[in-house]
């Protein structure tokens, strides 16, 4: 028992990141109407920003400061190119054109990092924050755990209660009149990739040590991510939340079994599958009817 209870606290630093990339793919697509397969690269792109100043001498927190620049000028770039050529686009084409991006931020990502070998990547936040029946929680995990949740609880506020808020609501809804009425609506846009890759990037950056850091591995934690977000139907900051701390938690658990503990990165796949399955009830019951 204590074993499961050891490896479902150790999964809550991926939990936390998670939950942090849920919630900021939620944030993209309700205020952007894009589902953004991109988030991940763009704060892989920030993390190796880091390791590169690192490996070259520079102090640690400089480079991570530049780092999470370095994730927000990828987003300010992504979605510029969103904001100017796809601004009108459906939403299906919106989502191919991530895709796309998301191939060409890894091969780019993948050619000037080295290719898939590990790269060393300086732990943050080293030791232990409290024990949790007896397991020590890392101050990373904490950490991933919190900035996840401030970042809902900004966002919640941020798009109910302030009045940018109520203008960029305006514009995921009717970016055409929203344009009229007088909303600087690309720059707007353009602001929403900038918070959410700067976010990511510093996730990433905490979550990395635990991973194998490097640029495709972590590009891809946009699955997890999506599922999260999928869990909250892209609608709830709070489901994406719960749903991306529950998948970690899940995959820390999984792990803890020698069997199946290799297949634990099928679970965000399962997530998926099975949130589209349920989607889709109604549909296959009137089929059925």
């Amino acid at each position: 028992m204590n074993s499961l209870l050891t490896s479902a606290v150790a999964g809550l630093t991926a939990a936390g990141a998670y939950a942090l990339l849920g919630v900021c793919a939620v944030f993209t697509y309700r205020l952007v109407a894009v589902v953004n397969f991109t988030g991940a690269a763009i704060g892989t792109a920030g993390t190796f920003v880091l390791i590169t100043l690192y490996d070259a001498g520079f102090p640690l927190w400089p480079s991570v400061f530049a780092g999470i620049a370095g994730g927000t000028i990828a987003g300010v770039l992504i979605g510029f190119v969103m904001t100017t050529w796809f601004a009108e686009s459906a939403a299906s084409t919106k989502a191919a054109v991530t895709v796309a991006l998301l191939v060409g931020l890894i091969a780019i990502g993948l050619r000037l990092t080295g290719g898939q070998h590990p790269h060393v990547m300086p732990d943050l936040f080293p030791g232990s924050a409290f024990r949790l029946a007896g397991v020590e929680v890392t101050i990373a995990s904490a950490l991933t755990i919190g900035l996840a949740v401030l970042f809902t609880l900004l966002a919640d506020w941020f798009l109910n209660l302030t009045r940018t808020g109520l203008h960029l609501r305006a514009l995921s809804e009717r970016p055409m009149a929203a344009e009229l009425l007088g909303v600087r609506v690309k720059l707007l846009s353009i602001f929403v990739w900038a918070v959410t890759g700067s976010f990511t990037a510093f996730a990433l950056m905490i979550i990395a040590p635990q991973r194998s850091p490097n640029f495709m591995t972590l590009s891809l934690l946009v699955v997890p991510a999506l599922a999260a977000a999928l869990v909250g139907l892209f609608r709830s900051f709070w489901i994406a939340l719960a749903g991306g701390i529950v998948l970690g938690v899940v995959e820390g658990l999984v792990s803890g079994f020698d069997g199946v503990s290799q297949y634990r990165g099928a679970i965000p796949f399962l997530v998926i599958l099975g949130v589209l399955l349920w989607s889709q009830r109604g549909a296959r019951w009137d089929d059925a009817r």
